[in-house]
């Protein structure tokens, strides 16, 4: 089995291909994985997990067409069963590196809901047209995250019968609730034990539209004034000048807790007591269902698949909504802490039964052995 990444950094997909490798079946299944990119974080937990790893470090674009040879090379060498591609660059390289390569059990994974030009490279949008054309004769099978991904694409000309939607999958024994990293993080951050805390974890990107979030605290401090946010992620963080202006422009300087990449987001996340969503697009947004398995509450704007992941567990708003989004978080916060708690019990218990990572491990399996078996066929 080789997987091919666009990169092993800390996203949403890179950590889905590292839980699926952690819990697939090891007696049936042996990953390979290729990186595009060089020096990700995420490639010593794949190791870690049992998997071999390459990073290849090529240019980014359609610059790295050069290496398809090499590439294909590399994959004749491992002759996989079958190769899973994550992301739109390796969907595109690694696809026609494996049928270079003679490989048939072929699938791409699709991992994003918002092709708005607005919040995407021109490079990035390029090559997803690239893959559009290709959509129908290289892949033999396209794993969407969600629903919302299989939609977008499709509506933008990837063939329906051809996706397949596995969700993302959740160790719940890791997101679990914790009342002692709750006591221990905020007595860390100077916040008391009654106050209420919003909180976000995502990469500074457009996407995720912090000014949204920061708005809709704004909103929320005009009746909660003591209320409190946290945020982690790449690049959120007191260094990042364009952050902290809109911090202090919307008057949140001191409520604001900019705490950068951790290391230990389940023990930041059992901080909150609400978390938020303010994205303007997702696939399969991982800190909600993250957030739910530690029995928090969400309130998210309807971007991909967070409004079926969260049900009736939680509120939805639409994007770009700030009045909405600080309203929802209010309505949360108003209600009794048992009333908050069941909500909470309610969000786990829905993670559990849908989204743990034994049950999208089995499905990735049972994809892959159905892929071979076509191959094997044809």
């Amino acid at each position: 089995m080789v997987h091919v990444v666009t990169g092993l950094g800390v996203g949403g997909a890179e950590f889905s291909l590292l839980r699926v490798v952690s819990a697939a079946d090891r007696d049936r299944w042996r990953h390979s994985v290729l990186s595009l990119g060089a020096d990700g974080p995420l490639a010593g937990p794949l190791r870690d997990a049992g998997a071999q790893v390459t990073e290849l470090g090529l240019h980014a674009g359609l610059r790295a067409l050069t290496a398809l040879p090499d590439l294909a090379r590399r994959l004749r060498a491992l002759a996989p069963d079958v190769v899973q591609t994550w992301m739109y660059h390796a969907d595109l390289l690694g696809g026609l590196a494996a049928r270079m390569a003679g490989v048939r059990a072929l699938a791409w994974g699709l991992h994003h809901s918002n092709l708005d030009p607005r919040y995407n490279k021109a490079s990035t949008l390029r090559v997803v047209r690239a893959c559009r054309a290709l959509s129908g004769r290289v892949p033999a099978g396209i794993v969407c995250c969600s629903e919302a991904t299989r939609e977008v694409h499709a509506a933008f000309g990837y063939p329906r019968g051809r996706m397949t939607v596995i969700t993302n999958g959740y160790d719940t024994e890791q997101w679990a609730p914790d009342p002692a990293a709750r006591r221990e993080v905020r007595a860390e951050l100077g916040i008391a034990p009654d106050v209420p805390v919003v909180g976000m974890v995502g990469r500074y990107h457009p996407l995720k539209d912090f000014g949204t979030f920061l708005a809709a605290a704004a909103t929320l401090r005009d009746g909660l004034p003591d209320a409190r946010f946290l945020l982690c992620g790449d690049g959120v963080e007191p260094a990042n000048a364009e952050l902290a202006a809109v911090v202090a422009a919307a008057g949140l300087t001191g409520a604001v807790h900019l705490l950068g990449r951790r290391t230990d987001v389940a023990r930041v996340m059992n901080a909150f007591d609400v978390a938020a969503l303010s994205s303007r697009g997702e696939g399969f947004p991982n800190v909600v269902c993250e957030a739910m398995s530690c029995g928090i509450p969400c309130a998210v704007t309807d971007v991909g698949d967070a409004a079926a992941i969260v049900g009736d567990t939680g509120l939805v708003v639409p994007a770009g909504d700030a009045r909405g989004l600080g309203e929802a978080w209010g309505a949360l916060l108003a209600e009794s802490a048992e009333e908050r708690a069941e909500r909470g019990r309610m969000a786990r218990a829905r993670v559990v039964e849908r989204y743990s990572l034994g049950v999208v491990a089995g499905r990735y399996c049972g994809f892959w052995e159905s892929l071979g078996t076509i191959a094997a066929g044809s």
